[in-house]
């Protein structure tokens, strides 16, 4: 517009650029009013649903208040103590019978000194023993199983199958 002449066709051009102009700025404030009204909407929305799920959970809540008195109904906190009561004790006669049977009979009580002595003897004389082949027969001993019993059954030396713990396997 700086280019243009003077006149008569500059001032049209000027008159219908400000119509522009005015006519952007009314859709430009149209389109603000518009989001803010969607925002309100959006906002009003979310707060009816809020309270839509509050109203949910307190129906809920009630409900299980409703059901834990039912259920406290059939507890009775006096009957749960005569419980507790009643497996202390049965607990307590566990234990004096179980200490009766451990009891043992015809022990004489023996002095720890003279225990103490008699096993330091046994040290000094097993110190003085030459032979040990006692302790060969530990060391021969077979190995612990290395599976668990009804594995797979697996062949022996000799081509015989054999159990877990290495003896033959009868077949049927």
């Amino acid at each position: 517009m700086k280019k243009m002449r003077e006149g008569p066709a500059k001032n049209a051009v000027k008159q219908k650029a400000l119509r522009v102009l005015k006519q952007k700025k009314m859709y430009e404030n149209q389109k603000d009013n518009l989001a803010q009204q969607s925002f309100n909407m959006e906002q009003a929305n979310f707060s009816l649903q809020t309270l839509k799920d509050t109203k949910m959970t307190m129906d809920a809540m009630k409900g299980g208040v409703k059901e834990m008195k039912k259920a406290y109904k059939n507890v009775n906190i006096n009957d749960i103590e005569d419980v507790q009561d009643e497996m202390a004790d049965y607990l307590e006669q566990a234990d004096e019978v179980q200490e009766a049977l451990g009891r043992s009979y015809g022990v004489p009580d023996m002095d720890e000194a003279d225990l103490e002595a008699e096993l330091d003897a046994l040290g000094d004389e097993l110190a003085f023993d030459e032979d040990a082949s006692y302790l060969d027969q530990a060391a021969n001993a077979p190995d612990v199983p290395s599976r668990d019993p009804g594995e797979s059954i697996a062949a022996g030396a000799q081509g015989v199958q054999v159990d877990e713990f290495g003896l033959p396997q009868i077949t049927r």
